[in-house]
């Protein structure tokens, strides 16, 4: 029975900042919970969504200011490049970069000098973060919980980094994308997912030595004891959609840098055990064989344990491997108990038997997720708290109504 803890994102905290996170510590310590996973802390898009971020490093202001301001040396990599976006950007409306005059879109050095002078306030508000989150993670430590972060594999087109970086996206000369990147057709969405995040250019980053790629890792592991890899299959091979296409269904594979990318990563890691592979969806044996030769942990997830064959199925919990992180469900599911009320009766059926008498699902898959063979079992805090899909945090494919749950400290 490995460590058990618990998957909430800092929004959902009714009251964000020291007061908040300090609670919900001291909550999770007092109930046996020892690793807290949230979703990516970077400024959201204009839909709620972290996963489409404007920076790959930036942390949101919003979720935690600081009394002090905290510069670290560490930061120089991106931290201009940020404030300077971010003071642009606010100067011209909220308009994308793509769509800025052409110096500035190009990053002319003179037109760029004109907002040097505008770019304090967003230098200290990064500062004032570090400051706040190096309380925060501290204070974890001193209660003993461990902190997983979330890097998504892919970044927004309006973002610093591909403002800052083009060269190393796929982008024509206008600096537009003609694929953005997404995944096929899974049980997930019938039509698969057009996520519109732009694809790397990967012969690119491997002359740059993975520096940007290095930089975003370092700056995870100064936030987080460990970090969960989003879509790790992109680094095997990513789905390219045309990008005039309104869905995913039209794309292509295109070959990711695998296990060069991989040494680079691994090597920046305090362990192997310390970087978690998402290996969701339709996956093949080379993503599994590619986890399993950099000893990573990759995922299950006890809601797709009970369909077809159940003796071959990776997630039913008597299947589950050491090497392999347990969820009841994740930030992109229904909770266990809308899980349990949208089933049909074979699916139950093949659940039932191993339920206990008076046994509600959320209770059952949290016990079955806590005492199988995986190394650490993650339980969503909607399912801790038994509440249905209302309070649903995120359904792929859909733009709106998403990320907005949050409990009440009475719920706890």
């Amino acid at each position: 029975m490995g460590p058990k803890g618990v998957l909430c994102h800092l929004t959902s905290l009714p009251s964000s900042g020291t007061e908040g996170t300090r609670r919900f510590l001291n909550w999770m310590n007092g109930v046996g919970f020892s690793v807290w996973q949230m979703l990516p802390i970077t400024p959201p898009d204009e839909h709620g969504s972290p996963y489409a971020s404007p920076s790959a490093f930036a942390g949101w202001p919003e979720l935690m200011q600081g009394e002090r301001i905290e510069v670290k040396e560490e930061d120089e990599y991106w931290i201009e490049d940020w404030a300077l976006y971010a003071a642009i950007k606010e100067a011209h409306q909220g308009r994308p970069w793509f769509e800025w005059p052409e110096p500035l879109r190009n990053r002319d050095d003179e037109a760029l000098e004109t907002f040097r002078k505008d770019t304090k306030h967003h230098l200290d508000q990064q500062g004032r973060f570090n400051a706040a989150w190096s309380e925060f993670k501290h204070y974890a430590e001193s209660q003993g919980i461990q902190l997983i972060g979330d890097l998504p594999i892919f970044v927004s087109h309006d973002s610093a980094d591909v403002w800052a970086h083009r060269h190393l996206f796929q982008l024509d000369e206008h600096g537009m994308p003609t694929y953005v990147a997404g995944v096929p057709p899974d049980y997930f969405s019938e039509d698969g997912q057009r996520w519109g995040t732009v694809l790397y250019d990967w012969e690119a980053h491997r002359r740059d030595n993975w520096r940007w790629w290095k930089e975003r890792l370092k700056r995870m592991f100064r936030l987080f004891h460990s970090v969960r890899i989003d879509h790790f299959r992109g680094i095997h091979s990513n789905w390219a959609i045309p990008v005039d296409d309104e869905h995913a269904k039209n794309g292509h594979w295109q070959t990711g840098p695998g296990e060069e990318w991989l040494q680079a990563m691994v090597a920046l890691a305090p362990s192997p055990d310390n970087i978690l592979a998402e290996d969701l969806g339709i996956i093949p044996q080379e993503v599994v064989d590619l986890r399993r030769k950099f000893e990573l942990p990759g995922m299950a997830v006890l809601h797709f344990g009970f369909n077809g064959d159940i003796a071959k199925n990776p997630h039913h919990p008597e299947n589950i491997q050491l090497d392999q992180v347990v969820y009841t469900g994740t930030h992109d599911n229904d909770t266990t108990l809308g899980w349990w009320a949208s089933l049909d009766t074979e699916t139950k059926s093949s659940l039932s038997p191993l339920m206990r008498p008076n046994e509600t699902p959320p209770q059952a898959l949290i016990r079955m997720a806590q005492t199988c063979n995986a190394m650490m079992s993650i339980v969503p805090l909607q399912d801790v708290l038994e509440l249905d899909t209302s309070t649903r945090m995120n359904t792929p494919g859909t733009a709106h109504g998403n990320w907005k749950w949050s409990f009440s400290w009475d719920d706890l």
